[in-house]
């Protein structure tokens, strides 16, 4: 008697269910991108393998379940896949890395129409502590007549950074590994974008999520006692590279807004204003050089 083949349907189902009692926030969702990773089958292609009874090859089965077991652990799916999406990138990530998250999506959104507002044919945006080159690469890629500037100082995220710029072919981005207290002092007063994701959140402060908690490097998370310490550098050094007028961009956490707007307009910023993401959380602040 032989036992009754693996499909598409009962593994999505099979995994769903380990990893929903793992806690994961998207199982199905998560399941389908398992298994649509190993079958090279995207997450429409495998919602109608589903349907059709599609089967499964045991030995692509069992690469399945191992990596469901490694997710159920909390290990990041974007680790699990080596990649990460990020508006229209897909970009290469792993450990040492900041993993890009959808609400910088939505950060980055401001850099991109405010360079697009700039009437210079090759405006400047910097995106001082790149990471993976998320906020950098997307902003090259969709404002393609602005000159793009990424600086990072860890060297396991700039060697991620450096592979997703290779990669993206964007000639008009360009990498450096630099502190971004110090990052290109050729551009002082030349910027009309500043934008950055800085570590924000408070020494004393345990991320709730086991993904960031055990796996996001530390130097991306943490910004000090009140989170902010990297925050009033960037203050400093975007003063510096923008030009009068130009726009600062900060990610930040919920809470944060307030204590960013004060920093900012006691430093000399016009017209700081915080701005919520699609959960209605307070994310992102702008400010204007005077």
């Amino acid at each position: 008697m032989t036992s009754r083949p693996v499909t598409v349907g009962s593994l999505v189902r099979a995994i769903t269910d380990v990893l929903a009692k793992a806690g994961v926030p998207s199982p199905e969702v998560d399941a389908e991108l398992l298994i649509g990773h190993v079958l090279d089958l995207g997450r429409g292609e495998i919602q109608a393998a589903g349907l059709t009874g599609r089967a499964v090859a045991e030995p692509q089965a069992e690469v399945v379940l191992l990596l469901a077991e490694r997710r159920a652990q909390r290990e990041p799916l974007q680790h699990i896949l080596g990649r990460a999406a990020f508006r229209s990138l897909y970009l290469a990530v792993g450990p040492g890395v900041f993993v890009p998250r959808p609400e910088t999506e939505q950060v980055v959104q401001f850099a991109i129409d405010a360079l697009r507002s700039v009437p210079d044919p090759e405006p400047i945006g910097i995106d001082l502590g790149t990471g993976s080159g998320a906020i950098a690469l997307a902003m090259a890629t969709e404002v393609p007549n602005a000159r793009i500037y990424a600086a990072e100082n860890s060297v396991d995220a700039f060697l991620w950074a450096r592979q997703n710029f290779t990669e993206t072919s964007a000639a008009n981005a360009t990498l450096v590994f630099d502190d971004l207290a110090g990052a290109f002092p050729e551009l002082d007063g030349l910027a009309s974008v500043v934008i950055s994701n800085p570590p924000y959140v408070p020494d004393a402060a345990i991320p709730r999520d086991p993904e960031v908690r055990f796996y996001d490097p530390a130097a991306a998370l943490y910004g000090g006692e009140d989170g902010l310490d990297v925050v009033r550098q960037l203050s400093e050094t975007a003063a510096r590279l923008l030009r009068p007028g130009g726009t600062l961009i900060l990610e930040h956490g919920e809470l944060q807004g307030e204590a960013i707007r004060e920093i900012l307009t006691g430093d000399g910023w016009r017209a700081a204003a915080t701005f919520r993401d699609l959960t209605s959380r307070d994310r992102t602040t702008t400010a204007l050089r005077g």
